[in-house]
């Protein structure tokens, strides 16, 4: 990876956007340990959030320098527990994990969680150093149609690393923010429709959406089981499989000798020098000898009665009342106490933008609705087979990914995204998506996403690792700029 010559807290840049595996290598060498690496983090992140206001961190873990030393004596007495052993990890604030503050943005979650995610498990199970969690769109995104991405009541407007008054995306705006920004080697998000792939792109890191159901879900603050799926967002494709394997609790399979790709030609995200870009590597994919073919593909138009909405609605009643129903402690008992205590906190909870959405879904009778079944049926079906039919004998699909980050705006909420196509249809299919970053355009992140076949999420990560391998021959900076605010 190449490195800029400048960084805002220099004395940290080394160990800040080092790859999980380089740090690995040295915790096993010996000239490094965990307690060393998470006070250096620690100091880079305090020192970033206050000089910057950068707010990307929810919360901080007050026990990560003891569970780090934890870690440093094990690896002495030769006991290692997994394969993230001695690693930080920062989490979405929708995750809960003991201390730190799962409020998913929200200022009505009263007191911190007193139970750890089953993905939070995972992770300390395999050694790894809860480091704290990180900022999000409130309620994931899904509280008003005029929101503007990153932005939360518990922890404001999440900026971008490579321009700060540019969007970090949405709903893991902190999580991708946190890794361009070298605050972790490993960052967890969640993705629903764009959740994981948009911060990925807008702050040109590594993100995977697996297939819905691969990762754990339990205590993590839900929009809808049928689309939520907890992911990986790092700095390289390598960090982004390692993590991926720890979360899911899987063992990747041998690779494959072979990868082949389809271009889904009119599955673009709009923005001329974008897509034009996104042709230019895949010719570089083919000039290296990968097989890509090209093809058109159906696009969403499918859902002009609304069927993905509406069904996104009726789950997101069930099963936020079903959460907040069974969380420990106090606080609202379901969406309807919460739209109660942003009516009596609106100077905090409301002071750029409602709750249209949440309305919208109490307004249904949740999965019982008398249309519901039909419709998500409807929806998911054409979604698989939309990506099916595009795939035909191929690996993997690729198509665009976003446009470069627009200007962030709490005013007017947010204007000139340009998204492909390709993403909503993997959303709804509930089948894996990857961003990886291919370059930038005005100095500003976009990357190329990569869609596969359910359970197919190794496949899908090596194709990225190609395309990865194919971007760095560009000699392409990948580190971020944390230009400063511009006019106009």
């Amino acid at each position: 990876m190449l490195r800029a010559m400048t960084d805002p807290h220099p004395s940290s840049a080394d160990l800040a956007y080092a790859t999980a595996g380089e740090i690995m290598d040295r915790l096993v060498q010996g000239t490094l340990t965990s307690r060393e690496l998470v006070a250096t983090l620690r100091e880079r992140i305090e020192f970033l959030e206050e000089h910057l206001e950068l707010n990307i961190v929810a919360g901080l873990s007050e026990d990560a320098l003891a569970v780090a030393e934890e870690r440093d004596d094990e690896r002495t007495r030769g006991e290692i527990r997994g394969s993230l052993h001695g690693l930080p990890v920062l989490l979405k604030d929708n995750i809960e994990a003991v201390g730190l503050p799962g409020l998913s943005g929200s200022t009505a979650l009263i007191g911190r969680p007193t139970r750890d995610a089953t993905l939070v498990t995972h992770l300390r199970e395999a050694g790894a150093i809860i480091l704290g969690s990180v900022n999000m769109s409130q309620w994931a995104n899904m509280r008003s149609t005029n929101a503007t991405a990153g932005y939360s009541a518990s922890g404001g407007l999440v900026a971008n690393p490579w321009a700060l008054d540019r969007s970090a995306g949405g709903s893991s705006s902190g999580s991708g923010a946190a890794a361009a920004a070298g605050y972790a080697p490993l960052v967890v998000g969640t993705e629903t429709d764009g959740s994981i792939t948009s911060p990925a792109s807008l702050n040109g890191v590594v993100g995977l959406k697996p297939t819905v159901g691969n990762v754990s879900k339990q205590h993590v603050i839900p929009i809808t089981n049928e689309q939520d799926s907890p992911g990986p967002l790092t700095r390289c494709v390598a960090d982004a499989t390692l993590l991926y394997a720890a979360l899911s609790d899987t063992t990747p399979p041998a690779a494959r000798d072979t990868l082949s790709m389809t271009a889904v030609t009119n599955w673009r995200c709009g923005h001329l020098a974008t897509d034009a870009l996104v042709a230019a590597v895949i010719e570089d994919l083919r000039t290296s000898g990968v097989a890509v073919s090209s093809r058109e593909a159906q696009k969403p138009g499918f859902d002009e009665g609304g069927d993905e909405l509406y069904a996104m609605l009726c789950e997101y009643r069930d099963d936020l009342d079903a959460y907040l129903a069974g969380r420990p402690g106090e606080g609202p008992r379901s969406m309807a106490e919460v739209l109660r205590y942003e009516r009596d906190h609106s100077d905090v909870e409301c002071q750029y933008f409602g709750h249209e959405q949440m309305i919208a879904a109490l307004a249904t009778n949740g999965r019982a609705s008398s249309d519901y079944a039909e419709r998500r049926g409807r929806v998911t079906t054409w979604a698989q087979g939309t990506i099916l039919e595009a795939l035909g004998d191929s690996d993997v699909l690729l198509a665009a990914a976003y446009g470069p980050a627009w200007k962030s705006d709490l005013t007017l909420s947010d204007r000139g995204v340009y998204y492909s196509s390709g993403i909503s249809v993997a959303a709804t299919a509930g089948w894996p998506i990857m961003c990886v970053p291919i370059g930038q355009i005005n100095g500003l992140p976009v990357g190329m996403t990569i869609l596969g076949r359910a359970n197919d999420e190794y496949t899908v990560l090596q194709a990225a690792g190609v395309i990865e391998n194919v971007v760095r021959s560009r000699g392409i900076e990948q580190r971020a700029t944390f230009r400063p605010p511009s006019r106009g």
